[in-house]
């Protein structure tokens, strides 16, 4: 079976992860400061904070962007769970918003409505959580003149788009936001087993994250409660969480990210030739855009269903029993049993429901190699043409 992501581990990852196993630290080391400030600078942004997981770098966002009890979040409505429920952690109220049919990130257009029917009813949000769907960056500079006009904060869900560009400036580097979020799950463009990162340009957002990932703890050189001299102090300043990365994750991620431009070429290659040679097939195929250079994490075609009877799921277990492992992404979230005891229901987001009942993930990553992506294309002509 040819799976739709799989990792790359070369020596190098290995032999520095085993150099942390032989040292003196194995979690709180040096290496995480190190991992961050490398992120920092590839990035252009002032702040990176290392955390355990995407899911982590969400949540504590939103408490140091103030989110709380009576707060609402909006988010899109094709996304992974975790984009919303970030939200539900903080026991703010979360709504989503429709996606736009071209690129299948957030709708401006309906954004836009949203924000004027908000304004209105005097129920805007405090956060919006663009999510940059399969790497490619939502319309963010039309975004953050919303967020001016609207008064919102901005997190970037950037968990698909690590080494993304949006206009000439790398997704991360927080121009059109106050955080953006990496995930370095295995599945992703780099990886550090499980890890996130949380990067800003606030130094006092900075600071939050730092103490919320350490159970809202801060060293503290000169306290006011305690007696000077005692230079091991510190302080519980919030109340946080054990969210903190290991030094074994660092070194992976740190290993990996010098990998990343070969990664991020490979991917783009495979997509490429995608878009070439399935263009004669019943399918709409994602875009390239110069101004908006994806990173290529997951490859989406939708099924036109113009040309052809089968269905979805009929494509889907046809090419499983070629073993091709696509995939779905994503159901949508309003429609999660979770989210409809909220009082979510089909219909509610048309176009992201539509979306999901016609698309496929093909395979897309780093090791996928020139013979496999040819049975993958050889599969989806003998699915669609015979």
């Amino acid at each position: 079976m040819i799976p739709y992501a799989k990792h790359s581990i070369n020596n190098e990852d290995i032999s520095s992860v085993i150099e942390v196993l032989q040292s003196d630290f194995i979690t709180q080391g040096p290496l995480i400061a190190k991992f961050e400030n490398e992120i920092s600078t590839r990035f252009h942004a002032k702040y990176s904070v290392a955390v355990n997981s995407a899911t982590s770098a969400l949540h504590i966002s939103c408490i140091a962007l103030g989110l709380q009890k009576g707060d609402i979040l909006w988010t899109s409505a094709n996304s992974f769970v975790a984009s919303a429920n970030c939200g539900l952690y903080c026991n703010a109220t979360v709504d989503f918003v429709d996606i736009d049919p071209e690129t299948y990130n957030i709708s401006i257009k309906a954004l836009e409505k949203k924000l004027e029917a908000a304004s209105i009813s005097k129920q805007l949000p405090k956060i919006l959580i663009p999510v940059h769907f399969a790497g490619r960056s939502c319309e963010m500079k039309k975004i953050y003149e919303l967020s001016k006009r609207y008064k919102f904060k901005i997190i970037e869900d950037a968990s698909h788009a690590l080494g993304a560009k949006y206009h000439e400036s790398l997704v991360g580097s927080c121009k059109y936001s106050d955080i953006s979020v990496f995930s370095l799950h295995p599945a992703k463009i780099i990886t550090s087993g499980e890890g996130g990162l949380a990067l800003t340009n606030d130094d006092i957002l900075a600071s939050k994250l730092l103490a919320l990932r350490t159970h809202g703890i801060k060293a503290i050189e000169d306290s006011s409660h305690y007696p000077k001299n005692e230079i091991w102090n510190y302080e519980q300043v919030d109340l946080g969480f054990n969210y903190r990365m290991t030094d074994i994750s660092a070194a992976l991620g740190s290993s990996q990210l010098k990998r990343l431009d070969k990664f991020l070429r490979r991917r783009f290659q495979i997509a490429e030739k995608y878009n070439k040679r399935l263009e004669n097939l019943p399918l709409n195929l994602p875009g390239f855009d110069r101004a908006n250079l994806s990173s290529w994490h997951l490859y989406v075609v939708t099924i036109d269903q113009n040309y052809i009877r089968k269905s979805q799921r009929e494509v889907y277990e046809e090419l499983h029993s070629l073993g091709i492992g696509v995939n779905i992404h994503y159901i949508p979230i309003h429609l999660q049993p979770f989210y409809r005891s909220k009082g979510f229901n089909y219909g509610d987001f048309p176009l992201a429901e539509k979306f999901y009942r016609s698309a496929l993930t093909l395979p897309i990553y780093y090791g996928l190699d020139d013979n496999q992506q040819e049975a993958i294309i050889d599969s989806l002509n003998k699915v669609f043409l015979q």
